[in-house]
């Protein structure tokens, strides 16, 4: 794959010319299924947060509920389920039995200028580092859920258990979080109240761009660091 890779950008510079492709093989991911449909209890929940007490917090990747989850996350989520790719981890969290929310960690993105000049690493850290940092990929409160403040208190108490669930998982740790805000739909609320940094925005050229014409709405670039070492850890490259 890494071969294939290398000669189509010697291809795409002019370097070398290939023969005709004689097929397209198949892409397990681009014809994945999408999630089957949900049914839960969609009543609607108002109140105060303490009203929803006790809140549990679950991780469900490789559980039963991973399929509620991402059904959910598929109908009800703006920009719909895709399957994480590399590490990640999923959390539904539940009051009195039913789902209220949806939160799920992956992998960061390689580059992002304005995270990588907070951290203040270089490129050689960064690439022995990155699987130190966990990228809040969807958040999700259920629409029949308006409870003010349970975006936030979610968010803390995630983020509180999630580098020890990591190292569970992975056997490494996480030691700062990563967030992008669209800011055409949100204003990053949540994460402001729990005291999450913005860092500045992406530049929205995404991953597929070969011009410096964005192709995507630029977001808003959101961490917290999960130690105050976190930048020793992150920039170590011996």
């Amino acid at each position: 794959m890494v071969c294939r890779s290398l000669l189509l950008v010697l291809e795409s510079k002019g370097l070398i010319k290939l023969p005709h492709r004689k097929f397209t093989p198949a892409n397990p991911l681009a014809e994945r299924k999408k999630p089957s449909g949900v049914t839960v209890d969609n009543t609607s929940i108002y109140g105060s947060l303490a009203d929803l007490f006790p809140i549990n917090l679950e991780q469900v990747r490789r559980t039963p509920f991973e399929k509620i989850f991402n059904g959910l996350v598929s109908e009800y989520h703006y920009l719909g389920y895709t399957q994480p790719i590399g590490e990640h981890l999923k959390y539904m969290a539940f009051s009195g039995g039913r789902p209220v929310a949806c939160l799920a960690w992956g992998s960061a993105p390689w580059y992002i200028g304005a995270r990588d000049r907070f951290i203040g690493w270089s490129k050689k850290a960064r690439e022995r580092n990155l699987h130190l940092i966990a990228n809040n990929l969807r958040f999700l409160i259920l629409p029949w859920v308006q409870v003010s403040c349970l975006a936030s208190y979610l968010l803390a108490s995630n983020r509180q258990r999630l580098s020890q669930d990591w190292q569970d998982l992975y056997n490494h740790p996480v030691y700062l979080l990563e967030t992008f805000v669209d800011t055409e739909r949100y204003h990053g609320t949540c994460y402001k109240a729990d005291n999450w940094i913005c860092v500045g925005q992406t530049t929205g050229l995404g991953k597929l761009s070969k011009s410096r014409e964005p192709l995507l709405s630029k977001k808003a670039v959101y961490v917290y660091p999960l130690t105050k070492h976190f930048r020793r850890e992150l920039c170590y490259d011996a």
